[in-house]
């Protein structure tokens, strides 16, 4: 394995995987030092102690050789720990024969035991490793007494061991489990935040251009319906041979201008048009088109059809500022001798028709460059889920029609 492989390794694996790498790589090598120090200071011969220096050296290079050159141990293949494992336990045995303090080195086999899969493998190793451990109660005095602590020594240990390795490693993995369950909510919840505050920016985005298409339309149904309103009935007073009709188309002009100034005031303020302010629909719409037909010189026709309800607010300024546009297209563009509203009400809808007898248009061939108020009014309308039609033809008049579901409207009023 090469440097870059073994990092990456590293890399991938938890922190206890790393502990328990890092405990496994050099646990072999110290008991080693340790049990062939010890042996040197005890009172054995010199061939035995050459021979535990020769066996120290051989199970280092072993270990080197099978196991640390490999990477980590929790990654190492399992048929090449087996083999590691093997030779391990053999030259365990062959030290503990040499000299009774490696039993030292012989304790490695547990924790390497427990890095072989399956788990009944590891079992297996660990019962072995057991084995060797103890050997030296049977060698030092071989009789059924010694057998029987034997056996029992080695299986109270093997039972201990491998249920405290086993249940460490369930506990890592529960704990890796929930460190992981802990970083994806972390990482969801910065990914909350992160949208949360895009959502933020985007319905502050989206309420100031509702803001401004507000106050679009209704400076256009006001100021600029009024400021065209004052200049129509300025050029007719200059135009005008007779101080009388000046002087009324003057002041026309002045209470448009007063009207328009106070309906300004009070789109900024977001309250109800004045007509509305003390007044139902059906009467705000005779008011409307009374002044409209002073002004305009045009006659015209209110009429309410139905059962007369109570409207929610929105949808009452809806009806209103459409009558309004529909009759300041009349004035300006139809060439009208007369004009007719209606509004109806119907078990299903609500609906508002302003009619004219003037010159009219063709529709199809404008659908696509309406007028600004036209497109405003239809914005106006979509937001109270209503729909508006235009009904023209050249030479047949113009009929704007706005359609307003119940669904939106008040309850009969007793």
């Amino acid at each position: 394995m090469d440097a870059t492989q073994h990092q990456e390794s590293l890399a991938a694996l938890t922190s206890w995987e790393r502990w328990v790498n890092s405990f496994s790589v050099w646990l072999p090598y110290a008991t080693l030092a340790g049990s062939v120090a010890l042996a040197q200071l005890g009172s054995i011969s010199m061939s035995e102690r050459m021979t535990s220096v020769v066996l120290t050296i051989v199970a280092a290079a072993w270990t080197g050789l099978t196991f640390t050159r490999l990477g980590p141990p929790t990654t190492v293949p399992q048929r090449s720990l087996r083999i590691y494992f093997v030779g391990f336990v053999v030259l365990a045995a062959l030290l503990m024969t040499s000299a009774t303090v490696f039993l030292i080195y012989a304790i490695t086999g547990f924790f390497h035991a427990s890095l072989m899969r399956p788990w009944t493998i590891a079992f297996v190793g660990i019962a072995v490793s057991g084995l060797v451990l103890h050997s030296h109660i049977v060698i030092t005095e071989s009789t059924a007494a010694t057998w029987a602590i034997y056996l029992g020594v080695v299986t109270i240990q093997t039972v201990t061991v491998a249920a405290g390795l086993y249940g460490g490693h369930k506990i890592s993995e529960i704990a890796e489990t929930r460190r992981e369950t802990l970083m994806r909510l972390e990482t969801a919840m910065d990914e909350n935040a992160g949208l949360h505050a895009q959502l933020v920016a985007q319905a502050r985005e989206a309420g100031m251009l509702d803001e401004r298409q507000r106050m679009a339309r209704e400076i256009h149904d006001t100021i600029a319906q009024g400021l065209t309103g004052v200049i129509t009935q300025i050029e007719a007073a200059h135009q005008s041979g007779n101080d009388e009709d000046s002087r009324r188309h003057l002041d026309n002009a002045s209470g448009l201008a007063r009207e328009s100034l106070a309906e300004a005031r009070r789109s900024v303020q977001a309250i109800l048009p004045a007509p509305l302010a003390t007044s139902r629909l059906p009467e705000a719409l005779d008011e409307v088109a009374t002044r409209w037909s002073e002004v305009a010189e045009l006659p015209v026709e209110v009429h309410t059809v139905g059962e007369r309800r109570p409207l929610q607010p929105e949808i009452e300024v809806t009806l209103l500022r459409a009558a309004q546009e529909g009759l300041a297209n009349t004035e300006k563009h139809a060439k009208a001798s007369r004009a007719v509203v209606t509004l109806t009400f119907m078990d299903s809808l609500v609906t508002l028709d302003v009619r004219d007898d003037g010159r009219g248009f063709d529709v199809p061939h404008t659908a696509d460059t309406e007028s600004f108020g036209l497109a405003a009014m239809r914005q106006r309308v979509a937001s109270v889920d209503g729909e508006l039609s235009v009904e023209s033809a050249p030479g047949e008049g113009t009929a704007i029609s706005v359609r307003i579901p119940t669904s939106l409207v008040g309850a009969p009023s007793d």
